[in-house]
């Protein structure tokens, strides 16, 4: 996919005519609230009541079950844990990441970037819009195919550095408006995803960008460096 071209950053609460989409922070937030706001928003962005929205919030540590979920996927988690509608399957959210969730409506016209009704597509702005902002951070990251693994019920989504998986993607879509979204590891915490498989994979395959870049990452700059990233795929 190529390069977007640079467009004015929206700021946190605008929506504009050359930005059409909204920045809402959350803060730390309970995944249960997080979800009720989300599904609210879906409904809200559907009717036409608020603009596409870029949400930006973290949770008090948690698991959630995707749709493809296995019961290997729990080996040791006592914490508090979702099922929830989007693919994938088990992963960790914590205040040590910065979690993602655009609610947006693929039922527009086309965008430069992303056709209408276009989940794959959506996809493909949502992962490259993560690795455009790791690139500002002078890392190589990258997208990787299920064919780079020897099990088939491993599936490469999310962002990786190296053999690393530095940001997990999982998204639903209701009547055509999409919302759950990405996870990012922002700071070092030894003690994520221990007692899950993320993704199906041990909990030593993920990294921080902390642990990548050798010093912690001031999290309002990242905000930003997001927000001017997704706003290059979805204006």
């Amino acid at each position: 996919m190529r390069e977007p071209t640079r467009e004015p950053t929206p700021e946190k609460g605008s929506a504009t005519k050359e930005n059409p989409f909204q920045v809402q922070d959350w803060g730390l937030i309970s995944y249960g609230e997080a979800l009720t706001k989300q599904l609210e928003l879906v409904d809200a962005v559907k009717s036409g009541l608020e603009s596409d929205t870029l949400v930006l919030c973290s949770h008090p540590p948690v698991v959630t079950l995707g749709r493809s979920s296995q019961p290997v996927d729990l080996d040791g988690w006592s914490g508090e844990v979702h099922e929830v509608s989007r693919g994938g399957r088990a992963t960790y959210h914590g205040p040590s990441q910065q979690v993602i969730y655009p609610i947006v409506s693929l039922d527009r016209d086309s965008r430069e970037f992303l056709h209408r009704r276009d989940v794959h597509g959506y996809l493909r702005c949502l992962e490259s819009s993560l690795i455009r902002t790791l690139q500002s951070y002078a890392l190589k990251a990258s997208v990787k195919s299920s064919a780079d693994v020897d099990d088939d019920s491993l599936k490469m989504t999310g962002v990786w550095v190296e053999d690393r998986k530095v940001a997990s993607i999982g998204v639903a879509v209701r009547g055509w408006v999409t919302y759950h979204g990405a996870a990012l590891n922002v700071d070092h915490d030894p003690d994520a995803f221990k007692g899950i498989s993320p993704c199906g994979f041990t909990h030593s395959t993920m990294v921080s960008l902390e642990e990548l870049l050798g010093h912690k990452i001031e999290r309002t700059e990242l905000q930003g460096r997001l927000i001017e990233s997704f706003a290059g795929y979805f204006s």
